[in-house]
């Protein structure tokens, strides 16, 4: 099975495409008014009788859905009247250089003749009077001219891409219009499985194509990873509505709207084995997009709070060694040195269960409340620390961008036995470039591991660094060693470990 971003986009391969937009990093406006956004957040009510058409409805929100065309600026050289030779795996199959003349390995010669080319079609939803345009990041990125057809009257404009920010898929546009019909937000947390919903799009560049479902989910997470996504993968904020509306390629960037016409989400993904609709459909929740919406317009980027910790999800092996009532929270595995979690005194180990009075379930409630947050501010955190609450006042910082280094190829190392087939080593400058270990790493180095051992079936690889034994600090492979003797007689040992930098916790069951 396959995760499909439903955009529209053309048949022949693409090649060359030169100066896409500008990211979300341009200079900031600070002082850019933010349009007045329409927001009904009344629960739906409960009408008794039989619904004979949604036509009203229909007739209500079309108006506010738009079709967004976008093209990329192309080389033109001497195969533009056969476009099929644009396409690489044609010029693979009759053995034409990968290269077309005109071209060179990194894009087009200087001098080359250029021309817009259709890339692909994708929709949007207009959330003020002026021309601000909610739609998906994927149907805009990368573009070099957008146009939006209005539903209405068919008029079209160009636009002016105003921020995007690729964690939620969102991104903004504005055309130079007045009066358009603009969407009313609904309080998408109010939004319940079961609501019936309208999904209205231009699927396969259908204009103005109404699909019916339901609400079947609510909180999926992990759909542009695939569904089986590593869960302490934080690089994303999802919290998707699963609908079973039809949504198809061209339906992205569209409006999923209640009963009452009103917005309750933004069309984003199919899972589907074929790329056509199968019954499952995602969009990004209204009020997420509305908050996201909001910081690009208003500085250009989105900022978040940050924290400094790693996360894992609980199970009912780590409640019970954590002496958690269930598996409600989310459980820190890591705190960075210097991090605002560090300051206000959190731990690994601990389990937060609140922020600021909000429940938190799991890890993804934690991240989506932290990130909602604005740098600077502060949150009250409620933690359960062996057994008991406290709570704890952190003051976020702005989350950090940047990306790791890769480093070389590892090689084999004969170290002490410990944990009944587990061999580990000191960590030094070899054994960092080795397993690509950050500078951070504190504790050894898993350098092999049996199979068929406990620790294996509990899912520790080699390069893992191993932290701490039933909480007892490990930082050297002595220490390890004696440590293990000590816990031989223990049925179940809690290994804090570290896999490529990202901290969890592990319970390893050893066998009769």
């Amino acid at each position: 099975m396959k995760i499909y971003r439903p955009i529209l986009a053309t048949s022949i391969a693409l090649v060359a495409a030169l100066a896409p937009f500008a990211g979300a990093a341009d200079a900031p406006k600070p002082e850019t008014k933010l349009p007045e956004i329409k927001v009904d957040a009344a629960p739906l009510p409960q009408v008794a009788g039989r619904i004979s058409t949604f036509a009203p409805l229909v007739e209500k929100v079309s108006p506010s859905v738009v079709t967004i065309a976008t093209s990329k600026m192309l080389a033109r050289h001497a195969n533009a009247n056969s476009p099929m030779l644009n396409d690489p795996m044609f010029r693979r199959f009759f053995g034409i250089p990968e290269t077309a003349p005109g071209e060179g390995e990194k894009g087009p010669k200087p001098g080359a003749k250029k021309r817009l080319e259709r890339a692909g079609l994708g929709s949007g939803v207009i959330v003020s009077p002026d021309g601000y345009i909610l739609t998906n990041n994927h149907v805009i990125d990368g573009a070099d001219e957008i146009i939006v057809t209005l539903g209405k009257d068919k008029r079209e404009y160009k636009a002016k891409k105003v921020g995007n920010d690729p964690a939620t898929d969102i991104a903004v546009l504005k055309i130079e219009a007045e009066n358009l019909a603009p969407i009313t937000f609904a309080d998408s947390a109010k939004t319940r499985v079961g609501d019936v919903c309208i999904a209205v799009g231009n699927p396969f560049g259908l204009t103005q194509s109404v699909t019916m479902g339901i609400v079947s989910a609510l909180g999926r997470v992990g759909i542009e990873r695939g569904m089986s996504a590593n869960p302490l993968d934080n690089t994303r904020y999802e919290d998707f509505i699963q609908t079973d509306a039809s949504i198809n390629p061209g339906n992205s960037g569209g409006a999923l709207v209640d009963v009452e016409g009103r917005l309750i989400g933004i069309n984003t993904a199919i899972f589907s084995m074929t790329g056509g609709n199968q019954g499952i459909g995602f969009a990004v929740p209204a009020n997420l997009a509305r908050s996201v919406m909001e910081s690009l317009i208003k500085t250009g980027r989105v900022s978040r709070g940050f924290l400094g910790i790693v996360l894992q999800p609980l199970n009912e092996e780590l409640a019970k060694q954590f002496k958690l009532p269930n598996t409600d929270g989310a459980l820190i595995a890591e705190v960075a040195g210097q991090s605002p979690a560090e300051k206000a005194g959190l731990k690994s180990g601990d389990v937060v269960t609140e922020v600021s009075g909000k429940k938190v379930e799991g890890t993804r409630e934690l991240q989506l409340l932290i990130a909602n947050l604005a740098p600077g501010s502060k949150a009250d955190l409620k933690v359960m620390r062996d057994g008991k609450d406290q709570t704890f006042t952190v003051e976020l910082a702005e989350r950090p961008t940047g990306k790791g280094l890769a480093a070389a190829e590892p090689a084999k190392a004969d170290d002490p036995d410990v944990l009944d087939g587990v061999t580990v080593a000191d960590i030094d400058a070899e054994s960092r470039k080795r397993f690509e270990l950050p500078e951070s790493a504190k504790g050894v180095v898993v350098t092999e591991i049996d199979a068929d051992s406990p620790s294996a079936e509990a899912g520790i690889k080699v390069g893992d660094v191993i932290y701490e034994a039933n909480r007892d600090p490990i930082t050297n492979s002595q220490q390890a060693v004696e440590l293990s003797e000590k816990l031989k007689k223990e049925k179940k040992v809690l290994l804090r470990v570290s896999t490529k930098g990202q901290s969890r916790f592990v319970v390893v069951e050893r066998k009769d």
